[in-house]
């Protein structure tokens, strides 16, 4: 008996220039690249225009959220994301820094990985452990996807009823519970690419 499809999110961004082009090109081709490694026909947010996270840690992003339909496992997944990266000229030099395209495995299903102990552990860590720490293991959902609006706002474009398996929320109610600040700091973009 074959595997089900799983629904999969995933969080895209860039801020500079990639061997694709500039942000918004590279964000574009990325999620044509994601898209056809859909089992089902995928769902593609519009872009977004957010400031670097943390603050004045470089220009702004392009950010955008895409659902595919996969029965990959997330190791697999997760490794066919950091070929697409490299495909866009991606080097991994430090955490939270500029990037020409990073892909964010954000969920997989109602999976959480390695299990809830360990996911709720680096859900809860400070902000100063999450900018200092790497996780030695896949976790899902992405312990901080709840806290961030560059994330959450495509996201509910292509995925507002996905809901937090540990938390029991979902994504449009996450949006729902975000500051307003954070709110107005993500702006849809244009066919043109202006606001």
């Amino acid at each position: 008996m074959s595997a089900e499809s799983r629904i999969a999110l995933i969080a895209l961004g860039s801020n500079v220039e990639s061997d694709w082009g500039d942000a918004r090109e590279t964000v574009q081709k990325a999620m044509l690249a994601v898209a056809e490694m859909s089992e089902k026909p995928p769902r593609l947010s519009s872009l977004y225009a957010t400031p670097a996270f943390p603050a004045g840690s470089g220009p702004d992003f392009v950010n955008a959220g895409v659902v595919i339909f996969t029965k990959l496992s997330a190791g697999d997944l997760l490794g066919r994301l950091h070929a697409i990266e490299a495909g866009a000229g991606r080097v991994r030099t430090h955490r939270w820094g500029q990037r020409t395209l990073d892909l964010d495995l954000i969920a997989l299903g109602d999976a959480v990985l390695p299990n809830a102990e360990t996911q709720t552990h680096w859900r809860n860590l400070s902000l100063t452990d999450q900018q200092a720490l790497t996780p030695p293991d896949i976790i899902l959902p992405h312990p901080r996807l709840q806290d961030r609006a560059f994330v959450l706002i495509p996201m509910r474009d292509v995925a507002a009823a996905w809901t937090h398996p540990l938390l029991g929320r979902s994504i449009a109610q996450f949006c729902a519970e975000l500051p307003d600040g954070a709110l107005a700091d993500v702006i849809r973009l244009n066919d043109s690419g202006n606001p």
